[in-house]
């Protein structure tokens, strides 16, 4: 059920769904590339645009200190990242929600597939701020299907 008086619930609905899809033809037991390819094919057949392994950039007080890759950019506005461990622990959501905040977006979700049943958060960054110079901008110019 879609909930959708959360922000972006319509694309997160589509992304739970296609990892839903991935997870009941592969089951789990496979490294997560194989996840990753596997999703990657699902949302495009669902009409959803993304980049994989989108690199974007690390800021510590306004200032670029590194790059990290983010599994997939859905639509310019939601992270998501992939796991394929056999129970997701605190490290991986407290990693997924330093990731938010250093990229600066709002909405992101972290999937994991190494269970036997599908594990999906959505995450909201406590932090988010909409008046980032240009990141916006410089993520429209970068992404990719």
């Amino acid at each position: 059920m879609i909930k959708e008086q959360y922000k972006y619930s319509d694309i997160t609905a589509k992304i739970i769904g296609c990892a839903m899809e991935v997870h009941k033809l592969l089951g789990n037991g496979f490294q997560e590339v194989i996840y990753q390819r596997a999703l990657a094919k699902e949302m495009a057949m669902q009409g959803l645009h993304f980049a994989r392994e989108f690199e974007m950039p690390i800021f510590y007080k306004e200032e670029q200190i590194g790059t990290r890759r983010v599994d997939f950019l859905v639509e310019q506005v939601v992270s998501v990242e992939l796991k394929a461990v056999v129970a997701l622990e605190d490290v991986h959501l407290a990693q997924a929600i330093n990731y938010l905040e250093a990229y600066n977006l709002e909405i992101g979700m972290l999937i994991n597939f190494g269970a036997k049943s599908l594990q999906f958060k959505r995450l909201i960054n406590p932090k988010f701020y909409t008046n980032q110079i240009n990141q916006n901008n410089h993520f429209n110019q970068r992404s990719r299907r």
